[in-house]
């Protein structure tokens, strides 16, 4: 395969693909660009799982605590901050290591998907952002979604506005289905000689390893960090609080639900998304499953597994 190198370690929140992608990239002489939505965010370290100056252990990471929770962050912008990254690792010789579970984002760096087709009127997406606001505006605009578009409904949380919004708006402006059009793009030839690994495990240790994440993460102070990210007037509506473990702490200190219930819907959508992040992983091409069931659970093991592959593709 021609083109320039580059290695993609994913998987579902809390399988543990950070501590992996850091013996990754020494083995392979590799840095990191993070592809999540959420870690490039400053002052949102706990409910993120934000990789620490120590865990790095000297590893240049990119795309992480750059933007402050005010600013908007999504797919286009990603690919742009993704490639200016990829480049500079490059020059210096590296190769550029890509590691979250934003499948969507990995997508569109992989395959280079051109985004500026979708870039039309805009009065169309207000219009939407306006009957979200009113009292059953998630669930009109998420029923118009699984009318217009079966497909990006079966893949998109009711709750998650910014998305039924960016699909509902993709069909109006292209008369394409958003869940066809990815469909098409990712049957494109990436122009890197990629490894794309997906990191994953049992789904029942899978499910206690997000339980324990929580329970430690409000141990460590997330509903501070929530609070204090609230007080400094960061809106609830806003890409940051999007995030999970935000969202639902927000609507708490909101005064919608109890604590207990906050943080029992916090591991509940927490296991939904781990879930859907699976199901969208199984249907890319050229996957290579790294199953710690499988391998087992030393790091030493999946480490070598992961470089044999690497040395097969001609990438280390």
């Amino acid at each position: 395969m021609t083109g320039k190198p580059l290695i993609i370690l994913a998987g579902p929140t809390a399988v543990g693909k950070t501590a992996l992608s850091i013996r990754l990239a020494k083995a392979a002489g590799a840095e990191i660009i993070s592809a999540d939505s959420m870690q490039v965010y400053r002052h949102m370290d706990i409910g993120s799982a934000k990789i620490t100056k120590e865990e790095m252990a000297g590893v240049p990471h990119y795309l992480v605590d750059v933007l402050e929770p005010e600013e908007e962050f999504n797919v286009v912008r990603f690919q742009q901050m993704a490639k200016v990254a990829a480049h500079e690792i490059w020059e210096r010789g590296k190769i550029p290591l890509v590691v979250g579970g934003t499948g969507f984002y990995i997508q569109a760096l992989l395959y280079d998907i051109d985004f500026t087709e979708n870039d039309g009127d805009e009065s169309y997406r207000r219009e939407l952002e306006q009957r979200a606001v009113s009292e059953q505006g998630a669930s009109e605009l998420y029923e118009m979604l699984k009318t217009a578009d079966p497909g990006s409904a079966r893949e998109i949380h009711p709750h998650n506005i910014k998305r039924i919004i960016r699909a509902l708006e993709f069909y109006h402006q292209t008369g394409e289905k958003m869940s066809e059009h990815n469909e098409k793009q990712r049957q494109k030839e990436s122009p890197y000689n990629y490894a794309y690994f997906v990191l994953t495990d049992e789904r029942s240790r899978l499910y206690e390893r997000i339980d324990r994440r929580v329970d430690l993460m409000m141990e460590r102070g997330l509903l501070d960090e929530v609070r204090r990210l609230k007080e400094r007037g960061v809106r609830r509506d806003s890409t940051s609080m999007q995030g999970l473990g935000y969202k639902e702490l927000y609507a708490y200190l909101d005064g919608e639900y109890p604590f207990d219930e906050a943080i029992r819907i916090i591991k509940r959508d927490t296991r939904h998304f781990a879930k859907r992040q699976i199901t969208w992983f199984k249907r890319e091409k050229d996957v290579i499953w790294a199953d710690r069931s499988v391998i087992g659970q030393d790091e030493d093991k999946l480490e070598a597994y992961m470089l044999g592959c690497l040395r097969e593709k001609g990438i280390v």
